[in-house]
C-alpha cells in the first residue's frame, strides 16, 4: 500500500481500541498493571507437540476465566486477571471491558506438559458468531462450556449446531460449580438430553457452591482436592461413601471405550475391564468420530480442575496429525507434513494503530521461518513473513519458526487478509475457505453530519477487514447504504466503536425494502414522441405489445389486444436478457415494411430498460417481461435516438399500467429456536409480521419454528424476539423468493409512490 493512502488508512481507523496494545512488544511492563510473564527462547513446536482448541459456549459459561487459568497454569502469566478488573489475557478491548463480555475472539496458548496448547476463546453471543466459523476452521476440538447453575442452554445449543455444521468434536466442561445455585446434577441431566454426542461423566465433584474445592475424576481413579485458589492440589484415594458410585462410573466410561475399538472390545470381554491407557485410547477415537463427549467439573474462577482437563486434552484430544486433514479448493487433502511446502491458511485478520495489519494464520503443512516468502494464491502476490510470534491475547512472543499445526501472527503484510492462503511458490496450494453465516439484520445508514458520509464509508469498508460478517454495500435501487450483520446488538457494538474511536455520529434507520415489479396480462400501447423547437426537430412513434414472461413460454404470433382485437405479429429478431435483479426481459422485434428503421431498435431497447430500471409503480426494478415492438412511425428528418428512447420508454409505462401490474415482495425463510414456554409468544409475534407458518417441531426441549415472513415485516424483529424470549431464542434467516404483496399493501405502495419520470 503507497505511503500516502497508508497514512489516511489509519488515520480513520480504530484510534482507541487497539490503545491497550500500544506497547505490543514492550515486555518490561509492569505486574501490577498486567500479569503477563516475560518469556525468551521460547520452543520450537513440532506437529505433534500441539494441540489446537476453541472455547465454546453460550454467554456466561466462564470461557475468558478459564482461558486465564490455563495461560496461568502453562505458566505463560504470573498471576490470573480477572473480568471485573480487566485485565485478562482475552477480553482486552476498551468496549469488551465496558460490556463486560467477550466480543472478539482471542488467540492465546500455553506451554503444558512439554506441548503447545493453542486456545481461541471464542464469544458465546451468537451475535459475534463469525469468530466461532473462523475458530473451528483452524481449531481441532472445542471444549464445550456449561454453566453449572444452567446446563444446557439456547446458548448452548446454538453453538453445538455449529460444531456439528463443522464437523468439530467436543470435550464438555461443566464449570462454575463454585457458585452458589450450581447444580451438577440437573446441568449434566440437561446436557444428556438436549446433546445429539453422549456425554460420559470423567468427573464429579465431591461438594459444589461456594465450598467447591473437591472432585472425584474415574478415570484416574482418584479424588482431588484443592488447597488454594491457584491450582494447587493433592491427590487422594477415593472415600469409601464415594467408591461404589465412581466404580459405576468407571465402568461407563470403560464400557464406552470399548465401543469404539474392536481390539479394545475384545479385551474387555476377556479381562473385564481396561488400563487407563486402554480407556484413553477408546475416548480419542470416540471423541475423533463426534461420538463421545467427556464431561469435565472445573472452577476456571478458582483454578480448580484446569490442569487435569489440560491433562486430558494432551492425551486424547486430536491434534494435527490426527485431525481430519485440511482440503484444498480442488479437494485435495493436505496433511500437516512438516517436510512439504509450506503453506499458511489466513483465519483473522486486526488492524491496530502504529503497527498496522496484523494476521492470524495456521501452518497447514510445511514450516515458516523469519523471512519466508510466500504466494497469497488470491492476489498472486509476494508475501514476505519477516516477523512471526506465537499470540497469548494482547501479548505477542516472538518466534523463529512455526510448524505444520501450528498457530501464530505476523505484521505488515501487503493486502492479504482473512480466508487467503499463503502458499509456497513452486508448489502454489490454496485452501478451502471459511464459510461464514448469512447476515440475519439488516438496516440503513444516516450520518449526523452529511459530510461525514465519504469517511463513514472508509471506516465501515475497513471494519468487513477485520469481521467479514458484516456487510456494508450501497445500493443504486434503495439510494441507501445497507449494512447487513448477525444481530442488532452485533451493528449496534460497530457503532459504539465507530463513535469513540472517530468521533463520528450515525444512526440506523429502517431500510428500503427491494421490491420488484411485473405484470399479469397482455397490453399494448403507442406513443408519439414529438418536439419542435424551431431547428431540428425530435420525433418517435413506437407500438409495443407486453406480456408477461414465464419459462417454457411459446413464442409470439397471435394476440388478444383489449381495445384493438386479434393482432398477428411476425418475428423478426429476439433479444434475452437474464437481469441482473433476477428475472428475465425478452425483446421482440415483429417491424414490417420499414415503418422503424432497423439502427432504432437499440435505442428503443434502452428506453424500455431505463423504465425498468425504474418501474412505473414504485420505481423499483421490472422483471419477467415480454416486449413485441410490432409498428410505429419515423420521420426522414427528425428522428434520432433520443426520440424513440423517449417513446419507447413512455409506451413501455402505458402499457405496463394497463397489464395488471403487481408488486413483489422478498420472502424470507425464517428458523427459529426458542424455548417450548415462550413457542405461543413467539408464533403470534410471527404471524402479526404476515409470516406463513411452514413447520414446527420440538427437540428436546427447545421447538424450532419454521415460516415464510416477508422482509418488510422483519426490521428489528431480533430485539422483539430477545424481549418475548427473556434473550433466550435465536434465529436464522435465508431469503426464498418474491411473493405478491397483499392488495391492501400494493394500494399503499402505490399511493407512496411519486412518478417523477419525465420527458
Amino acid at each position: 500500500m503507497p505511503g500516502n493512502l497508508a497514512d489516511r488508512f489509519f488515520s480513520y481507523i480504530y484510534k482507541a481500541k487497539f490503545e491497550n496494545h500500544r506497547r505490543i512488544f514492550r515486555q518490561d511492563e509492569s505486574v501490577s498493571q498486567k500479569p503477563y510473564k516475560k518469556i525468551t527462547n521460547m520452543k520450537n513446536y513440532s506437529a505433534k507437540e500441539i494441540k489446537n482448541i476453541v472455547l465454546i459456549g453460550a454467554p456466561g459459561t466462564g470461557k475468558t476465566t478459564l482461558a486465564e487459568a490455563m495461560a496461568y497454569e502453562g505458566k505463560v502469566i504470573d498471576r490470573r486477571g480477572s473480568i471485573e478488573t480487566n485485565n485478562t489475557l482475552s477480553d482486552n478491548t476498551d468496549i469488551e471491558h465496558e460490556y463486560k463480555r467477550s466480543i472478539y475472539s482471542t488467540i492465546l496458548f500455553t506451554e503444558f506438559m512439554d506441548r503447545k496448547l493453542n486456545i481461541i476463546d471464542c464469544p458465546g453471543s451468537d451475535d459475534f458468531c463469525g469468530n466461532l466459523f473462523s475458530a473451528f476452521k483452524v481449531g481441532d476440538v472445542g471444549v464445550f462450556l456449561f454453566n453449572a447453575q444452567n446446563g444446557w442452554e439456547v446458548g448452548s445449543e446454538i453453538q453445538a449446531r455449529y460444531a456439528r455444521l463443522l464437523k468439530k468434536p467436543v470435550i464438555g466442561v461443566i464449570n462454575q460449580l463454585d457458585a452458589d445455585k450450581a447444580n451438577f446434577e440437573a446441568a449434566f441431566e440437561s446436557i444428556k438430553a438436549a446433546s445429539r454426542v453422549k456425554p460420559v461423566l470423567v468427573q464429579y465433584p465431591v461438594n459444589q457452591g461456594a465450598g467447591f474445592d473437591s472432585f472425584i475424576d474415574v478415570l484416574m481413579m482418584k479424588m482431588y482436592r484443592f488447597k488454594d485458589h491457584d491450582g494447587h492440589r493433592e491427590e487422594l484415594e477415593i472415600p469409601a461413601e464415594e467408591m461404589e458410585r465412581a466404580q459405576a462410573l468407571n465402568k461407563e466410561l470403560v464400557e464406552m471405550a470399548a465401543e469404539h475399538d474392536e481390539a479394545l472390545m475384545e479385551l474387555y470381554f476377556d479381562k473385564g475391564t481396561l488400563t487407563q491407557d486402554d480407556i484413553r485410547a477408546g475416548l480419542k477415537i470416540g471423541v475423533s468420530h463426534r461420538e463421545v463427549m467427556p464431561i469435565f467439573c472445573t472452577s476456571g474462577k478458582w483454578d480448580i480442575g484446569t490442569k487435569r482437563l489440560m491433562e486430558f486434552i494432551i492425551n486424547v484430544a486430536p491434534g494435527p496429525l490426527k485431525a481430519p486433514a485440511f482440503l484444498s479448493t480442488e479437494g485435495e487433502e493436505i496433511p500437516a507434513d512438516e517436510a512439504a511446502p509450506a503453506v499458511a491458511f489466513v483465519f483473522k485478520s486486526q488492524i491496530e494503530q502504529h503497527i498496522g495489519e496484523i494476521t492470524y494464520f495456521r501452518v497447514i503443512r510445511g514450516k515458516i521461518t523469519e523471512g519466508t516468502e510466500l504466494v497469497n494464491t488470491r492476489t498472486g502476490n509476494k508475501e514476505k513473513l519477516s516477523q512471526l510470534f506465537a499470540v497469548a491475547g494482547k501479548n505477542r512472543i516472538k518466534v523463529t519458526e512455526l510448524s505444520a499445526g501450528d498457530i501464530g501472527c505476523t505484521v505488515k503484510l501487503k493486502g492479504t487478509r482473512t480466508n487467503d492462503t499463503l502458499s509456497a511458490a513452486a508448489a502454489p496450494v490454496t485452501i478451502e475457505p471459511i464459510v461464514f453465516p448469512e447476515p440475519r439484520y439488516r438496516a440503513a445508514i444516516k450520518c449526523k453530519e452529511q459530510s461525514d458520509e465519504e469517511k463513514l464509508g472508509k471506516i465501515l469498508n475497513d471494519a468487513k477487514f477485520e469481521d467479514p460478517t458484516i456487510l456494508v454495500e450501497y445500493s443504486k435501487e434503495l439510494k441507501q447504504t445497507i449494512i447487513q450483520g448477525q444481530g442488532e446488538h452485533h451493528l449496534n457494538i460497530l457503532r459504539s466503536r465507530i463513535e469513540k474511536e472517530n468521533k463520528l455520529s450515525y444512526e440506523y434507520i429502517a431500510p428500503k425494502i427491494p421490491y420488484r415489479e411485473t405484470i399479469t396480462k397482455v397490453a399494448q400501447a403507442d406513443y408519439r414522441h414529438k418536439k419542435q423547437s424551431g431547428g431540428a426537430g425530435q420525433f418517435g412513434e413506437v407500438h409495443m405489445i407486453i406480456e408477461p414472461y414465464y419459462d417454457g413460454i411459446a413464442e409470439p404470433k397471435n394476440y388478444k389486444v383489449p381495445g384493438k382485437g386479434d393482432m398477428v405479429v411476425n418475428v423478426k429478431t429476439k433479444e434475452e436478457y437474464d437481469l441482473a435483479w433476477g428475472g428475465k426481459l425478452q425483446f421482440y422485434s415483429a417491424i414490417v415494411g420499414g415503418a422503424i428503421d432497423a439502427r432504432f431498435m437499440p435505442a428503443i431497447l434502452k428506453g424500455i430498460m431505463e423504465k425498468m430500471d425504474e418501474g412505473p409503480l414504485t420505481g423499483s426494478y421490472a422483471r419477467d417481461i415480454r416486449v413485441v415492438i410490432y409498428d410505429g412511425k419515423m420521420h426522414p428528418v427528425d428522428s434520432n435516438e433520443i426520440s424513440f428512447k423517449l417513446a419507447a420508454r413512455n409506451a413501455f409505462k402505458e402499457a405496463f399500467r394497463n397489464a395488471g401490474p403487481k408488486i413483489m415482495e422478498p420472502i424470507y425463510n425464517v428458523e427459529v429456536l426458542t424455548p417450548s414456554e415462550y413457542m405461543g409468544a413467539v408464533m403470534s409475534d410471527l404471524q402479526n409480521r404476515r409470516a406463513m407458518i411452514a413447520g414446527m417441531e420440538s427437540d428436546k426441549g427447545f421447538d424450532r419454528l419454521n415460516a415464510l415472513v416477508p422482509l418488510a415485516e422483519l426490521y428489528r424483529y431480533s430485539t422483539t424476539l430477545s424481549s418475548l424470549t427473556s434473550g433466550s431464542a435465536t434465529y436464522t434467516m435465508k431469503f426464498s423468493s418474491y411473493e405478491q404483496v397483499p392488495a391492501d399493501v400494493q394500494e399503499k405502495l402505490l399511493k407512496a409512490y411519486t412518478d417523477t419520470d419525465e420527458d
